[in-house]
């Protein structure tokens, strides 16, 4: 998962320094008064997306398979801790009744 969000976070860099050149050389439009900063960041974001969406589709499969597994294994836990309380729940309970 860390890789995925370092490799998205690499994408977004680079997006930055492409828009950032684009606009102060006047090839992409400037935002109004003093919104220009935010523009950028904004733009890069919206041209970013897409690209890792398609660039980094087996790396965003190969973590969503590790949460998976994380989730599975914490059910299979909570499962457990159940059924270890049910029992202890039930043999007190039977020894409420046989007294």
């Amino acid at each position: 998962m860390l890789r995925y969000t370092l490799m998205r976070l690499g994408i977004f860099a680079g997006c930055l320094v492409v828009v950032w050149g684009l606009v102060y050389s006047g090839l992409a439009p400037r935002g109004l008064g003093d919104s220009n900063g935010m523009w950028i960041i904004m733009l890069a974001l919206v041209i970013s997306a897409p690209i890792s969406f398609v660039v980094l589709r087996k790396e965003r499969d190969r973590a969503s398979v590790g949460i998976v597994q994380r989730v599975d294994r914490m059910k299979a836990n909570l499962d457990a801790n159940r059924s270890q309380e049910d029992s202890v729940d039930d043999t007190a309970q039977a020894q409420g009744q046989a007294s």
